[in-house]
């Protein structure tokens, strides 16, 4: 599972749609054109890409917190809050992350979880510090006992940086890690991969974009991830393993707003059980239950 934060369908709008201003060769080499909300749903050769309904019959703008709560463990956290609520969860989700989380079910089944993105030595202070407020994935790792990466599983190539390429974490907080192009860090994943029942990579910049921050790096972020991706899915073994690849909400499909959208959630399957996924995914909180069924 790719997990990008802030992805919508939206409209075929070449100002303020950046998949259209700019293009993203993700979609336009593996299904020729790009998804809009004129048309939502796009396949090619057993690939699927298909809108998910992100408002989970709740008033407002959906959200990452609950949003990534129905994701990760299968519920309608909006209706259960009665609100959308972001960034970080809910206090009251809590402990259905503990008890849900996608994580703790491969656990369950003892296939081996894990999460390959890796954190910063000042993530480590701030955790050590007491402080609990974490994301839906970070959290549901932390009450799941699925490790927690570090530099230095970057350096063995056992983990990512959540910007793909190191380049940021060399800039933003003095690292000196070798940069990789993003097809090498798509390859790297897919090695991961192959080891586990189940593997999360998580990119959140996007959702950064989409509220008109970073927008100094916005070429880099935008290009790195169309390469990440296509890499991902065009070398990745599609009668083996299967592919999902989903968001929270809209966002940064409609750059004329800084706040989120109620546009349907991106989502891509590809690989073994793509159709099935497809077909069984309307809404957030079928995620879990869809790749549960038939990816365990």
């Amino acid at each position: 599972m790719i997990f990008i934060d802030g992805v919508g369908i939206g409209k075929k709008d070449f100002e303020f749609n950046p998949f259209f201003k700019y293009g993203f060769n993700t979609f336009e080499k593996i299904f020729g054109e790009t998804p809009h909300l004129e048309k939502q749903c796009l396949d090619k050769d057993e690939i699927y890409c298909f809108p998910v309904d992100a408002k989970l019959d709740v008033e407002g703008l959906p959200q990452s917190g609950t949003g990534q709560v129905s994701i990760f463990c299968g519920i309608n956290a909006a209706k259960f809050v009665g609100k959308h609520f972001g960034p970080f969860p809910y206090s009251t989700t809590i402990p259905i992350i503990a008890e849900k989380n996608i994580f703790k079910h491969y656990k369950d089944l003892n296939k081996h979880a894990y999460f390959a993105n890796a954190y910063p030595k000042v993530f480590f202070d701030y955790i050590k510090s007491g402080k609990t407020r974490l994301s839906t994935t970070s959290l549901s790792c932390k009450l799941s006992g699925v490790k927690l990466n570090t530099v230095t599983d970057i350096r063995k190539g056992l983990a990512l940086t959540p910007e793909i390429t190191n380049e940021r974490w060399n800039k933003r907080l003095n690292y000196k890690l070798k940069v990789v192009k993003p097809e090498t860090a798509a390859r790297r994943l897919l090695k991961i991969a192959g080891n586990n029942g189940f593997t999360l990579y998580e990119f959140f910049l996007t959702d950064h974009l989409g509220h008109g921050r970073i927008i100094d790096e916005f070429d880099t972020i935008y290009n790195n991830l169309d390469k990440f991706l296509l890499t991902v899915i065009s070398e990745m073994n599609q009668s083996e393993s299967t592919l999902i690849i989903c968001s929270d909400h809209g966002n940064f499909e409609d750059l004329s707003v800084k706040t989120h959208t109620l546009n349907p959630a991106l989502t891509i399957t590809a690989g073994k059980y793509a159709r099935n996924l497809a077909e069984g995914i309307q809404d957030l909180t079928n995620i879990k239950p869809t790749i549960i069924k038939y990816c365990t």
